[in-house]
């Protein structure tokens, strides 16, 4: 069976380009990229995912937003990123009004349903890129996840009910950000979030670990010295870790430590993948009254 094929959907207005007041890019003077999207779209462009630009423009081809005004500078767009290395594989636009509540107007899903074929597309790992909740709620509609560049949180709700759409979509939300850099490192890196559980005959361990995370720790050894030092760990290392350890605190607290200190380093080797791009320097900071000094190569040579 053929590899299943990736689609990034990125919207325009508001994501490649600065929206401006009117919300409409029709002439040269509007005409404002994002900070950052000529940097960084070329870099994602080099990972493996077709693009795909899914764009609303309300009443194109009408007196209020005539083609002969849009298409000079629209080309120009398409031709700029190119230029950069970034080519779509397919443009859709939808000219409809939000009042005619058009099925290919996003968030629906109406102008990329030959995307739904299983056989040949991967939405489980695709993603919508855009500004608008209408962006997010596309992602939700096609069933891949949303990387939201939040600037106006509210823009684009008055086309929807907008009371309880937050709870709807929150899962479906894996980066929220104004930077593109944030998007690129995390269509690079991944979502580096691993679950791992350990099991001997003296101990049984869970782990939950988020290298992206921000510092947060739920510690659970039955050892509350070790449970500090591991709750270090996360706040110091800005790591999100859950550590949950059973053990024979009956006869001793080693096996609970010496296997605890395995399985984490077992989550970390599983989070950190081909360790590319990580560095062999680092420093070291001594903590309140004592000095212990430990030096563990992430590297692997």
């Amino acid at each position: 069976m053929s590899k299943l094929q990736k689609i990034l959907f990125i919207d325009r207005d508001g994501t490649m380009l600065r929206e401006p007041a009117d919300e409409q890019v029709d002439s040269f003077d509007k005409l404002e990229f994002y900070p950052g999207a000529l940097k960084y779209l070329p870099k994602i462009a080099e990972l493996d995912y077709e693009l795909v630009m899914v764009t609303n423009q309300d009443g194109l081809g009408t007196p209020v937003h005539p083609n002969e005004n849009f298409f000079p500078v629209h080309n120009f767009i398409l031709k700029t990123f190119e230029n950069e290395g970034v080519k779509f594989d397919a443009v859709y636009i939808d000219r409809t009004f939000p009042a005619d509540n058009a099925p290919t107007r996003k968030p629906g899903i109406g102008m990329l349903t030959q995307y739904l074929d299983a056989e040949k597309y991967d939405l489980k790992n695709s993603y919508v890129i855009g500004d608008r909740k209408n962006d997010v709620l596309l992602a939700k509609n096609l069933g891949t996840k949303a990387l939201w560049l939040n600037n106006q949180s509210n823009l684009g709700g008055k086309e929807f009910n907008a009371d309880n759409w937050l709870d709807e979509v929150k899962a479906t939300i894996a980066v929220e950000t104004t930077d593109w850099k944030d998007i690129y490192e995390y269509l690079k890196l991944g979502q580096r979030v691993i679950e791992h559980s350990r099991v001997t005959k003296e101990t049984d361990i869970s782990i939950k670990l988020n290298l992206d995370g921000t510092g947060d720790a739920k510690v659970s050894t039955g050892l509350n010295f070790f449970d500090h030092m591991l709750d270090q760990i996360a706040r110091h290392g800005s790591v999100d870790l859950e550590v949950i350890a059973k053990g024979d605190l009956h006869i001793d607290e080693h096996h609970t430590i010496e296997d605890t200190g395995i399985a984490l380093g077992e989550v970390f080797a599983e989070a950190l993948g081909d360790k590319k791009g990580i560095e062999r320097y680092g420093f070291c900071l001594p903590m309140d009254d004592c000095l212990a000094q430990a030096a563990i190569d992430f590297g692997g040579r």
